[in-house]
């Protein structure tokens, strides 16, 4: 999965929020009718597809979703609707995006193997069963920001709301670990010729052990 680079003011390259195209962007200001004073009001022009988005005070207003990046094109389908909901209204209410984020985790791990029952023990269970410590340190990210968005804390998302932007990426980056990874290098292996794969298997008792 490409990288995702997120609409940020003054920046001269990102991610479309129109288009979803990486693209160069035309920064200008926008002026009052018959004055030549600057507004506050900014836009930026995308090179790709032409079209504008508009910033108040360095912050996008128009279109009004938040700039995260799409689910992985591999998330489970129990999980989509909810990314996708949660995707909608992160502009709007971080904190509820967080919450949504924090079931997609839950229905993520249900779809890794475990109960999706105890979030905290279902990820030490993955790191028992061989998970790296970078996806480990993803999942624990999700489930403390979520946390925090459904119980008070000491993260205060209406505050920061990049941090609950952040929990889409972590996301997409633990199914390209566990789920597309995995499954691209099953499609390759597969491709081997059959006395090849029977060697392995013998090499490794998988014969033996089926006998």
């Amino acid at each position: 999965m490409s990288k995702y680079y997120p609409p940020v003011y003054g920046e001269s390259n990102f991610h479309c929020p129109l288009c979803h195209v990486y693209a160069k962007q035309i920064w200008a200001y926008l002026e009052f009718q018959g004055s030549t004073s600057r507004s506050p009001f900014t836009y930026s022009s995308c090179d790709h597809c032409q079209k504008k988005s508009y910033w108040y005070k360095e912050r996008m207003i128009v279109p009004s979703e938040a700039p995260v990046p799409s689910h992985h094109e591999d998330l489970p389908a129990s999980c989509v609707d909810d990314y996708n909901e949660a995707r909608d209204i992160a502009a709007r209410s971080p904190k509820a995006a967080a919450a949504l984020m924090r079931l997609v985790i839950q229905k993520l791990i249900l779809a890794l193997g475990q109960p999706g029952k105890n979030i905290n023990d279902e990820i030490g269970n993955l790191v028992k069963a061989g998970m790296p410590v970078e996806v480990q340190q993803a999942l624990d990210y999700c489930r403390v920001v979520g946390n925090n968005a459904v119980h008070p804390g000491e993260i205060s998302i209406d505050d920061e709301p990049s941090i609950a932007y952040s929990l889409f990426e972590m996301v997409n980056f633990v199914v390209e670990d566990r789920i597309t990874k995995p499954k691209k290098i099953a499609e390759l292996y597969k491709k081997l010729p059959e006395g090849a794969l029977k060697a392995v298997e013998k090499r490794d008792g998988k014969e033996e052990s089926r006998a």
